[in-house]
């Protein structure tokens, strides 16, 4: 019995001395573990008397519940020192000035807050929005929109291939958002008025081009529209986009093979003074082209030209948005300078809209 006295003493004494949570299991291991103190204790006694039993066996137990209870209430203690060294370590000085949120550090991106105005403004004339992939086939791209066979357009330089297939076709990222136009004459039933905004590619780069940039295409077919209906379209849209009262607009003509009559459109403008002033002045500045829809369009995607006809116009979505907001280069849009985003971009939570303005 004086061994188990001696045994105890000792271990109380090295569980008081444990000055942390992985000392303290290290004395549990050397205790009760299967190696342990106690644990080789135990194992006697199978080899003592009967009467031995009877009085080690009740010890040894007492000694193991002793042990146990005194190793728990010194990890409580322990773990308590812990949290008090923490909150001491980790204190927080509260009076250090907030960090800005993200909706306040956030921008939009100009392309983004364009399309955004763009679909509030036609949205508000009864469009809805049409999308379509950005890789396609040369007959969605080119053949069903009136690109006869060699047109310069198909070639290399200004058209983004990839590799032939095995059976010839030849997939080509869009050179404009009009093959959205086929795939919409196709599925839907006239009368259509849809704006198709999004990403074309074409092989070209400088400080107003770039090899890959925005489209917004705008198409109607019924059986009504005409001239008349498409001009005043887009003098309300060039309205309601630079927020000026009235805009003179030139009608050109021009050609492109997917309409016919074609015209490409001037607005008025003032270059005087460094910047371009919309719907002032005596300048014209060419902003977009547009058309009647071909009869040779309408019939390749299944209508009869004798029964619809209608008009597309498109333009670019940058070149609109440097001439509103007066970003010199196009190039920059793409450079993910975050000084740019910073002094160009819009607070995400200022939604466009035609009452509160589209630019606020």
């Amino acid at each position: 019995m004086s061994n188990l006295d001696t045994l105890e003493s000792e271990l109380l004494t090295a569980i008081e001395n444990a000055g942390s949570e992985s000392a303290l299991e290290d004395v549990r291991v050397a205790a009760l573990g299967k190696k342990g103190s106690i644990s080789e204790q135990m194992k006697t006694l199978g080899k003592m008397t009967a009467e031995e039993r009877q009085v080690m066996g009740p010890a040894l137990n007492g000694l193991k519940a002793k042990i146990t209870t005194a190793i728990a209430a010194r990890k409580d203690v322990l773990a308590d020192a812990a949290l008090e060294a923490r909150l001491a370590s980790e204190t927080v000085d509260v009076t250090l000035p907030m960090r800005p949120s993200p909706t306040d550090t956030g921008r939009i991106h100009p392309v983004s807050q364009v399309i955004d105005e763009l679909t509030a403004i036609f949205a508000d004339m009864g469009f809805s929005i049409a999308e379509g992939p950005d890789i396609e086939t040369d007959e969605l791209n080119f053949t069903a929109l009136n690109f006869p066979e060699g047109h310069p357009a198909r070639e290399m330089h200004d058209t983004f291939f990839f590799n032939e297939k095995e059976d010839g076709e030849r997939l080509l990222l869009r050179t404009h958002t009009s093959p959205v136009q086929i795939r919409t004459m196709r599925t839907e039933e006239p009368p259509i008025r849809v704006i198709i905004p999004g990403r074309t590619y074409r092989c070209d780069s400088d400080q107003t081009h770039t090899p890959m940039f925005h489209q917004v295409e705008g198409l109607v077919i019924d059986k009504e529209s005409h001239l008349g209906h498409l001009k005043w379209i887009l003098e309300e849209f060039c309205k309601a986009f630079f927020e000026v009262d009235d805009i003179k607009m030139r009608l050109r003509p021009s050609f492109f093979p997917f309409t016919a009559p074609s015209m490409e459109i001037d607005i008025q403008c003032d270059r005087s003074g460094g910047e371009v002033k919309i719907g002032q002045g005596d300048d014209w500045l060419e902003i977009l082209g547009c058309g009647m829809v071909h009869p040779n369009v309408i019939r390749n995607c299944g209508l009869d030209p004798d029964v619809y006809q209608g008009f597309a116009w498109g333009m670019g979505i940058d070149r609109i948005a440097m001439l509103k907001y007066g970003m010199p280069d196009l190039r920059a849009f793409f450079d993910a300078d975050v000084r740019w985003i910073q002094h160009y971009g819009f607070r995400p939570l200022d939604l466009p809209t035609l009452f509160g303005g589209l630019s606020s």
